[in-house]
């Protein structure tokens, strides 16, 4: 049975996309418009009773919150396509770790200031990923995996927001993004519009 990935065609969908490609998971994708209210819907209720997206769908079995579903995935076909997991306790967990404090110094706060003291949270954050990047080509390690896969989106948007400075400024920050901005499939997948693979 092909899996579904239900959500919209930017941010989160897109690691998940990444991640269904890169381990050679047949799925289709079922754009839902959240700009329309499409996962306010009462039938996309019965999928996911939050209405959160994305959402996966394999089988019988259903999924839902974007790191979750490429932790799943990354388990469950680690023995093809890309793996994204590591070998070792300590790269298969580092990404947790890196997720969590990403994760805490991102939000969207609507005044100037709270604007600046996230920048400035992000910045530590980003000051952390230096120091780890300066001894391993990649968060984990020395191979792609669910720790750089779940940066995409975000860290996309925050270049794409004017504040690719922020990346820039670290040299072993830029050189991981540069490289895991550039991989081909995230490329055609930050580029493509839902369903990607027409």
């Amino acid at each position: 049975m092909v899996v579904k990935l239900y959500g919209p065609d930017f941010a989160a969908g897109k690691h998940v996309l990444v991640c269904l490609i890169e381990n050679e998971v047949e799925f289709e994708t079922v754009p839902i418009d959240i700009i329309k209210g499409q996962n306010k819907d009462p039938d996309f209720f019965n999928l996911q009773p939050f209405g959160v997206v994305p959402v996966i769908q394999d089988g019988d079995y259903t999924l839902f919150e974007s790191r979750v579903i490429i932790r799943y995935y990354a388990e469950q076909y680690k023995s093809q396509g890309t793996d994204l997991l590591g070998k070792s306790i300590e790269e298969r967990e580092l990404w947790n770790t890196m997720e969590i404090l990403f994760a805490r110094k991102k939000g969207t706060p609507s005044d100037a200031k709270a604007i600046e003291e996230s920048e400035k949270k992000l910045e530590k954050v980003l000051d952390i990923y230096e120091e780890r990047l300066s001894k391993s080509k990649y968060l984990a390690g020395d191979f792609f995996s669910v720790a750089d896969l779940s940066h995409l989106p975000l860290t996309k948007y925050l270049a794409d927001m004017g504040k690719v400075s922020l990346i820039e400024e670290r040299k072993h920050v830029k050189a991981w993004w540069n490289d895991i901005s550039n991989i081909p499939i995230f490329k055609k997948v930050s580029s493509s519009r839902w369903p990607i693979l027409e």
